[in-house]
């Protein structure tokens, strides 16, 4: 199990890296987060809905994402309150303080699946979510030493650099840690080393002086980790303008308090010719050719949080001087006349007036649709995606509709053609429907396959972590007897892994 020393320090790379690594030298391996707290999902094969970051980890694994490879998930709704997840549904509307009271009832669904993951590998890569130096959390915890402890787990300890003082947060995570939790973890890495990191090897024997742990090895900064997905909206907002400075095709996409499913966007970011410009709160939405209003967890609350942000009026004059709009999910949902929430299903039971810029109008439903699909834009040109959504909309203009999936229409067309929504998310992950898409924008002919760069990015990664990191010695800890009591069938031995 990996953990961090804090939150986003890169577990979630490491361990994509790490698996497409094991994938190279021929292991049959998984990856697993018991817990995790994003609002960034994917749609499983087998159905229900995991964090973006465990299905990018089954893509490392050259095998498809399963919901047992995150059985909880939880999508925060307001300040105070998470969707919870379980193994890929919807179970409940909980309170940070609520929560804390269902811990326990998750455990064993989390354990069940972490079974069920293990026996079909050699070898499971399980990621913490936050800090076990969070010790006030640690009575029932399923994310971090709780579980590791409830699977009889070894765990390694990642620390960052970038951020500085990472003496201090892994000496201080062994400090704070209860001694059978400091003895489960058997080393610690660092990461997002900057420049040669032999300029770090006194603070390395430190840390493994003062820690008494194993330092497995200091990670470089990788820079193309910006083409790969990212979960956390942190990442969004920190990577604001990305794509080709000079290229003739601009857009823009502010960043929505709650935004959601942003992965749609990465595509977008890799293409020759376009620049995609993440807006923070307090900016004004630049000039741009298209303008994205991305998915969100709660479409009246983040309807809300843009008109505060004067992004209505910004969107208005937009589409006076002639730019183009598309709604995603919850951004379709905005663009329409008006959401009604009669079931409290997102927040307060209420009805919001949409921004008007679409002839169609939502109804919040307790039913989650959650499915892969495949169809065409109206062009004919293939697409698939996904759909994540708790709404149903309906209006004159869903006429004219985006797509066309399973023979039915799908999203809607203002008489104009400059304003779109539909629910489908991932279409941009399409080589095909991307290139139609931007063309009619301006951008240039492009030749990028998506799916082969990403492929390209996890193995240069894994490449990067052989050079850096000791695997032969993290897959011997993976290897220790007490692995297989809670995991079933049991590894293979670290000899036969090289």
């Amino acid at each position: 199990m990996f953990q961090g020393a804090g939150s986003n320090v890169g577990k979630s790379l490491l361990v994509a890296g790490l698996c497409r690594a094991c994938v190279n030298r021929g292991i049959r391996v998984r990856p697993f987060k018991p817990q995790n707290m994003s609002n960034n999902a994917a749609v499983a094969a087998d159905g229900g809905e995991i964090g973006r970051a465990q299905a990018l980890q089954a893509m490392a694994c050259k095998t498809d994402p399963s919901v047992h490879m995150n059985p909880v998930l939880l999508k925060p709704e307001t300040d105070g309150g998470a969707q919870v997840i379980l193994h890929g549904r919807r179970i409940a509307h909980a309170s940070a303080r609520d929560y804390g009271d269902l811990k326990p009832e998750l455990l064993p669904g989390a354990l069940e699946s972490f079974r069920r993951t293990a026996a079909d590998a050699d070898l499971v890569l399980v990621e913490g979510a936050g800090s076990p130096a969070e010790v006030n959390l640690r009575r029932g915890d399923i994310a971090n030493m709780g579980f590791a402890e409830a699977a009889e787990i070894p765990a390694i300890l990642i620390g960052d650099i970038d951020r500085g003082g990472v003496i201090a947060q892994i000496v201080g995570a062994r400090a704070v840690l209860d001694p059978p939790d400091a003895a489960r973890i058997k080393g610690f890495l660092i990461n997002k080393f900057r420049g040669d990191p032999r300029l770090f090897d006194d603070g390395f024997a430190l840390i493994e002086r003062r820690a008494g742990w194993t330092g497995f090895g200091v990670v470089p900064w990788f820079a193309d980790a910006r083409k790969l997905p990212a979960e956390d909206s942190f990442d969004v907002g920190a990577d604001r303008d990305r794509g080709d400075p000079s290229g003739p095709v601009s857009i823009a996409v502010p960043l929505l308090s709650r935004i959601a499913n942003f992965d749609d966007l990465d595509p977008l970011k890799l293409e020759p010719g376009v620049r995609v410009q993440t807006v923070p709160p307090g900016d004004p939405l630049p000039v741009a050719d298209l303008a994205i209003l991305a998915g969100t967890k709660s479409t009246r609350g983040d309807l809300a949080f843009l008109r505060d942000q004067g992004w209505d009026v910004d969107l208005a004059a937009h589409r006076r001087r002639g730019g183009r709009i598309l709604g995603l999910c919850g951004g379709y949902q905005m663009l329409g006349r008006a959401i009604d929430d009669p079931q409290g299903v997102e927040g307060p039971p209420g009805r919001s007036e949409g921004l008007g810029m679409l002839d169609v109008s939502t109804t919040m439903r307790l039913e989650k649709r959650l499915t892969r699909v495949a169809g065409a834009d109206r062009e004919g040109v293939p697409v698939s995606g996904y759909e994540i959504h708790m709404g149903e909309t309906s209006g004159p203009d869903c006429a004219r509709p985006m797509f066309s999936v399973g023979g039915a229409p799908e999203g809607a067309t203002s008489p104009d053609g400059r304003v779109e929504g539909a629910y489908l998310h991932g279409v941009f992950a399409g080589d095909a429907f991307r290139r139609a898409f931007l063309q009619r924008l301006g951008a240039p002919v492009s030749n990028l396959s998506y799916a082969a760069e990403i492929d390209r990015t996890l193995d240069a990664l894994a490449d990067h972590l052989e050079r850096a990191v000791n695997l032969d010695a993290i897959l011997a800890v993976a290897s220790a007897p007490s692995v297989a009591s809670a995991a079933g069938p049991r590894p293979r031995p670290a000899r036969r892994m090289r």
